[in-house]
């Protein structure tokens, strides 16, 4: 914990290790309708005196070639049409990139630079209109003629280049130990193979962005997860410095990695606002989503694991080739479980991509460890069940409170409390293998496991002369209950009720932040707003002035010194008084590794005759920090899991000849609805992280869906002997290999 400015004023406590379940402060406001989100606002709202403008994209139909021609007339004589911009009018933009950025969702992305065709379903042509439905009628008249070139959409294992000279030379690849020496020593051997598919967003709220000029200021209203680095991005492809540019991201309808990029919608809108001097709003459709953002890659994962005689991995091994765009670097990082999730004599991972021409692929929720987990933990039941030992006792035995890759002792570890815990309240020792009628039963097991990460972030505060505490930071909300558990934050540590508390978001007019992803938003934002606190709080002990050796807290909105009470709004006078907070990785991150972890459990029943699968009940029991809110980590963690059932039983995506993604809506592309579900709750166990923050959290977001995948996958195994490798395990997967029924 931070040091106040007197020994005598102690830093602020926060609430117990399993906070109050308060619920969202914006809540009411989404379910009433009176939200408003990136592409709803009005010339009133945004300070325009100009009618907002419509756009309608043109997407290419072809995966690879180039543009012969391209005829606009038919769409730039349609009714109320203002512009038709394409790569033979669209003007000057940065070079897209650099590979190599330092945060790559801040690269240049111009539109329409060129004429070659990248992908299917690339934008190659932006209509703007009065109106939505002229600007649609127009762009179905775009005419566009290519000349397409043989195009590679299919992901194998020879073709994955080593993405070492992509990213600045920074190995890709882990070891420690000799593995092929341990592997072969082992008694107990695995070598086995997995896929994992593409799978695409289907968040409730469609890309899009509503762009306006004013005063020689681009203002881009966007569902930005990080509206730090989309600002960054908008300014390097326009050339123009970074003040100059304002990102406002108020809410956001679910994120999940898939708005942590900025994508040609804001782009487009920005280069119409600024020839037609009116706001340029768009969004693209459900549809055009799956090709025009970005999606999880597929991956396909080579598991080996050789075990002793007593039960504990020798050597174990991770290697995996993954697609991104033939233009891109993007890297999924699958192999992250392997590298820290248990001690092993030796360990190896590597990480290949395979440049394809499909569109590009980028951040899902829990990135590469979300499909990673679901390859390495069913590869670790396939070892336990070799060995002859539960599942359960298999991953305690080879429980480690070490780094394993990097020699880092843990921070905080409760992966063994979280497995056993979590199979005491499941019942996990009580199972047993039966029959219903045509219905198999059968239970499993996955560890999670999910790297902590502190970023870079600022926060500023304000308290007024009426008490009242406003807090700005460019931090966003995408679902996850960021605006209540940092109202929570400056609430316990300013000693202010939570009504009195206003925090203000996502717009980079405030202080910089990490944004929210990567399971870093709730842990980045609220440590800055932690330290401004802190530094209120030792400015106002210097206002009141009280005699050396009182004691002081703070509570109900006052400053409590001994026997006296300073309200707070007196203390700060009529002009109220502001202070910034700042937090970033220390010393802490080089000593320690930090992770969040987890255990789920799961019973499934399949239906010998007709390979149905449901799953019965799911347990997730996670260490995950200080918990902050109850409700909303619940939340998080719930969500997570219905991911990873949706990921080992119903989501994926596949691609066509043309390079086409085949599911392309949701009639189509099937996610879980609450019939799939069953029985599902959540245990969070109390813990407090000692090193990574003031604040004592971790991230949750993302935990989740790691292992929950496999722990069905496990649990279909067990049921009915038939272990499926391809993800998702779907019917024509499963029935060939189920047993008879006598």
């Amino acid at each position: 914990m931070p040091q106040a400015p007197d020994a005598l004023l102690p830093a602020p406590e926060l609430s117990a290790p399993i906070g109050p379940g308060n619920v969202r402060r914006e809540g009411h406001s989404k379910v009433t309708g009176n939200a408003l989100y990136s592409v709803e606002y009005q010339p009133d709202q945004i300070g325009a005196t100009e009618p907002i403008l419509y756009g309608a994209a043109v997407l290419s139909t072809i995966a690879r070639g180039r543009i012969a021609a391209i005829d606009t007339k038919n769409a730039q004589a349609m009714p109320g049409v203002r512009l038709v911009l394409t790569a033979d009018n669209v003007p000057r933009q940065s070079p897209w990139g650099p590979l190599n950025a330092p945060v790559r969702f801040a690269r240049s992305q111009p539109v329409f630079f060129d004429r070659t065709v990248r992908y299917f379903g690339e934008p190659v042509a932006f209509v703007v209109a009065d109106t939505f439905e002229n600007a649609t009628a127009a762009a179905d008249l775009v005419s566009v003629r290519y000349e397409p070139l043989d195009a590679s959409i299919v992901l194998k294992e020879s073709g994955g280049i080593n993405p070492a000279p992509l990213h600045g030379g920074k190995s890709a690849d882990s070891r420690t130990g000799n593995f092929d020496e341990a592997f072969a020593q082992s008694p107990h051997q695995i070598d086995v193979r997995y896929d994992t598919p593409y799978q695409n967003h289907a968040a409730m709220e469609l890309q899009g962005s509503l762009a306006h000029w004013k005063d020689g200021k681009l203002t881009v209203y966007a569902p930005a997860q990080i509206p730090d680095a989309m600002q960054e991005g908008l300014a390097a492809t326009f050339g123009l410095p970074k003040d100059r540019v304002r990102v406002v991201a108020r809410l956001i309808g679910g994120g999940f990695g898939g708005k942590l990029p900025y994508f040609s919608d804001s782009v487009a809108c920005a280069i119409a606002s600024r020839i037609l001097k009116q706001p340029v709003k768009f969004s693209f459709t459900r549809q055009q989503m799956f090709t025009a953002t970005t999606h999880r890659p597929a991956v396909l994962h080579h598991v080996r694991i050789g075990v002793g005689a007593d039960g504990h991995i020798h050597a174990l091994a991770h290697d995996v080739v993954s697609q991104t765009a033939s233009f891109d670097n993007y890297l999924d990082g699958d192999t992250m479980g392997a590298k820290g999730l248990y001690r092993a004599d030796a360990i190896q991972t590597t990480q290949r991509i395979a440049r394809l021409d499909l569109p590009r692929s980028d951040s899902m929720r829990s990135p590469g460890d979300a499909s990673g987990t679901l390859a390495l933990e069913s590869g670790i039941d396939e070892a336990a069940r070799l060995c002859g030992l539960d599942p359960v006792e298999f991953r305690l035995r080879n429980d480690t409170q070490i780094n394993p890759s990097t020699g880092q002792p843990f921070s905080s570890r409760h992966l063994a409390e979280c497995l056993r815990q979590g199979a005491e309240k499941f019942g996990w020792s009580t199972r047993r293998k039966r029959r219903e009628g045509e219905w198999l039963i059968g239970y499993g097991v996955a560890a999670a496991m999910r790297d902590n990460m502190l970023r870079p972030s600022s926060a500023e505060v304000t308290l007024a002369p009426d008490g009242v505490l406003v807090a700005r930071l460019a931090m966003t909300d995408p679902g996850t209950g960021s605006i209540t558990v940092l109202s929570q934050i400056a609430s316990e540590a300013m000693g202010i009720p939570l009504d009195r508390v206003t925090v203000l978001i996502g717009d980079t007019d405030f202080p910089p932040t990490a944004g929210s992803g990567g399971s870093f938003g709730a842990e980045s934002a609220g440590s800055a707003l932690y330290e401004a606190c802190v530094a209120l709080r030792g400015a106002l002990q210097s206002k009141a002035e009280v005699a050396a050796g009182t004691h002081l807290h703070f509570a109900d909105g006052a400053l409590i010194a001994g026997d006296r009470r300073y309200p707070l709004g007196r203390l700060v006078g009529a002009a109220g008084l502001t202070v910034q907070g700042h937090t970033a990785p220390g010393m802490e991150a080089k000593r320690y590794a930090e992770a969040t972890f987890g255990a789920h459990f799961v019973e499934v029943a399949v239906n010998a005759v007709t390979g149905e699968m449901r799953c019965r009940r799911m347990l997730g029991a996670f260490a995950a920090g200080r918990i902050l809110n109850a409700r909303t980590a619940r939340s998080q963690a719930l969500g997570g899991m219905i991911w990873g059932l949706s990921s080992a039983l119903i989501e994926g995506n596949v691609v066509d000849p043309r390079g086409q993604f085949v599911m392309r809506d949701l009639a189509n592309y099937h996610v879980p609805i609450m019939a799939d579900v069953g029985a599902i709750d959540v245990m969070l166990l109390p813990e407090i992280e000692p090193v990574a923050n003031p604040i004592g959290i971790k991230g949750i977001g993302e935990v989740g869906i790691n292992g929950a995948g496999a722990a069905i996958a496990n649990a279909i195994f067990d049921a009915c002997g038939v272990r499926v490798r391809s993800f998702p395990i779907t019917l024509d997967k499963l029935l060939p290999g189920l047993p008879t029924l006598t």
